[in-house]
């Protein structure tokens, strides 16, 4: 049975769409199954792997409303093991659409429920808002990854996210479990991102990842060749962070020594 992860922050770029896309890319090529989950009605982590948005007829939108089959609208990637259920615009009009039905926190889990035990890892990319759509979401995973950009404002509206996390836990998922909080788009020429790490690290201690994500030109452009980082420039910074990620999480998960990369 797969481990879903969120990869959640109503904050918005602080690199949440480039974590899922790269965290299931390193899983990937570390040759665990991988499932990558567009949950943003931008549909970032749909073209950011390759496929145009505009172009996709099924998408989780008619997973949750319509109840099509998600076994029927998985894409390959070109990332060897990884496979993404994409987004479309229609996804905004959900949260509306799901007010009425009963169950609407679970509607996602209904979802990842039927596809999750044909892979290791289903990571889901959350949209940036509190929403209905993310709290299905977190309703739906196992544990929950909090991107921090190492910038001024990192802290803000980290509580407010905190707190819809707990009351996810007590109401809706019990098991939900913080993964870790990932600092992201460190410099370390900056006095100001080594500063946010040590914030960060003292209010968080032991939640906090060790794994940095720096800032990296080939990261920022794998995007808009349609590739993820481990395809674009395997040496780059940006994968090596990734792949330290993904080890991280396989070692907290005591999976570091289950598989070996051939």
């Amino acid at each position: 049975m797969g481990k879903v992860i969120a990869i959640a922050n109503q904050k918005g770029g602080v690199g949440k769409t480039t974590t899922a896309i790269n965290l299931g890319a390193s899983l990937a090529v570390l040759e665990y199954r991988t499932l990558l989950v567009d949950a943003d009605p931008q549909a970032n982590a749909t073209s950011g792997v390759g496929f145009d948005p505009k172009n996709i007829k099924t998408s989780i939108y008619e997973c949750i409303i319509d109840n099509a089959d998600p076994k029927q609208i998985i894409l390959q990637t070109t990332t060897p093991n990884l496979d993404i259920i994409p987004a479309h615009i229609d996804l905004v009009g959900a949260e509306i659409e799901m007010i009425g039905l009963p169950n609407r926190e679970f509607m996602m889990k209904k979802v990842i429920d039927q596809v999750k035990d044909e892979y290791d890892f289903v990571i889901i990319d959350c949209s940036p808002s509190l929403g209905l759509i993310t709290v299905n979401s977190l309703t739906a995973a196992d544990s929950v990854i909090v991107p921090v950009q190492c910038e001024y404002f990192a802290l803000e509206g980290l509580g407010k996210l905190l707190n819809t996390i707990k009351i996810v836990q007590s109401r809706l998922n019990t098991t939900l479990d913080i993964e870790g909080i990932l600092l992201t788009m460190y410099d370390s020429r900056l006095r100001l991102s080594k500063q946010v790490v040590e914030e960060v690290k003292t209010h968080f201690q032991q939640i906090v990842f060790d794994t940095l994500i720096t800032r990296n030109t080939r990261l920022s452009e794998a995007p808009s060749y349609g590739e993820t980082i481990i395809m674009f420039d395997a040496n780059s910074t940006g994968a090596i962070n990734h792949l330290n990620l993904a080890r991280e999480i396989l070692q907290k998960n005591n999976l570091a020594n289950t598989k070996q990369p051939n």
